[in-house]
């Protein structure tokens, strides 16, 4: 090996040849072979089918009567006589819940209109799954004067601080949820759904507010949309299923043909199609449908 390069520098400091010697040396040198990795018993093909996949999407199958040959043009996806009937029935128990004094009727005999507007959004809160919780805070009855929190299950406490900030923001309950005096009934609802938008308070539990209060007299309200929102929502899942669609103004005016065509208010399909669509859910479908809803859905 040369003492001097073709650079006249010494050749084991010469930052070029140095270099090229480095890599020439590397090239030559044989590879090394890899230790073999220990094998667990029983991996392989089989060990891995059978692992489950993180990440992935995972498809909830609803169960769904046979195909009979039952077709409706209001009801686009049901295949079936016994889904028709219990739709039928989901939609006459949710019209029904909102005649006066509506779905919770501690509400509508509350007199002051505060407290009733506070009890109402508690209710809605906890949602329509939670009987006994109902029971507990109709009884216990915490008030909005006092500024009370009511112990919830959940991580509700973050929901009910943002909701007396919006209300103090406005002046008060009746003030917020009044809005302007020009209001209709339906703008008032729509507003205000727009306005609770907090956080930890989903569509379900906004529309659920408003239904209770505008069906106990405690304010004008009236759903003129269902509000179908994405995500986990059992009403928008079920639209989508029985409308046959994923755009949201062509769900809503479906439901509001659906809605005309049965004779029910628009509001009775949130909590009817909810029940229609959740497996398990109290839907009986040996209760006596309305006459309108049967024959909207073409049953005899």
């Amino acid at each position: 090996m040369p003492l001097f390069c073709r650079h006249n520098r010494l050749t084991a400091k010469c930052p070029i040849c140095s270099r090229e010697m480095e890599s020439d040396l590397a090239a030559k040198a044989p590879p090394r072979a890899r230790p073999a990795r220990p094998q667990r018993a029983g991996a392989g093909t089989a060990g891995r089918a059978s692992r489950p996949r993180s990440g992935g999407v995972v498809t909830r199958k609803l169960a769904r009567a046979a195909d009979d040959g039952y077709r409706s043009p209001l009801a686009p996806g049901l295949r079936a006589t016994a889904d028709a009937e219990r739709l039928a029935a989901a939609l006459t128990a949710a019209a029904q819940r909102l005649e006066p004094p509506g779905p919770q009727p501690a509400v509508a005999t509350e007199p002051d209109r505060e407290e009733a507007t506070w009890l109402a959004f508690l209710l809605a809160l906890v949602g329509t799954d939670a009987p006994t919780v109902h029971e507990a805070l109709i009884d216990s009855r915490p008030s909005w004067a006092s500024g009370e929190l009511p112990e919830l299950p959940g991580d509700r406490a973050r929901t009910i601080a943002a909701y007396r900030a919006w209300a103090e923001r406005a002046g008060s309950q009746i003030a917020a949820f009044e809005g302007e005096a020009a209001w209709t009934p339906q703008r008032r609802f729509a507003r205000v759904f727009e306005r609770l938008a907090l956080p930890g308070f989903p569509r379900a539990a906004r529309f659920e507010l408003l239904v209770i209060l505008g069906s106990a007299g405690v304010y004008e309200l009236e759903a003129g949309e269902l509000f179908l929102s994405a995500g986990e929502d059992a009403t928008t899942d079920a639209a989508k299923r029985l409308l046959v669609s994923g755009d949201k103004l062509l769900l809503e005016r479906r439901a509001r043909e659906l809605a005309e065509a049965a004779g029910v208010p628009l509001a009775a399909l949130d909590r009817g199609l909810a029940v229609w669509g959740t497996p398990g859910a109290a839907a009986d479908p040996a209760a006596e449908a309305a006459p309108s809803v049967r024959a909207a859905l073409g049953l005899r």
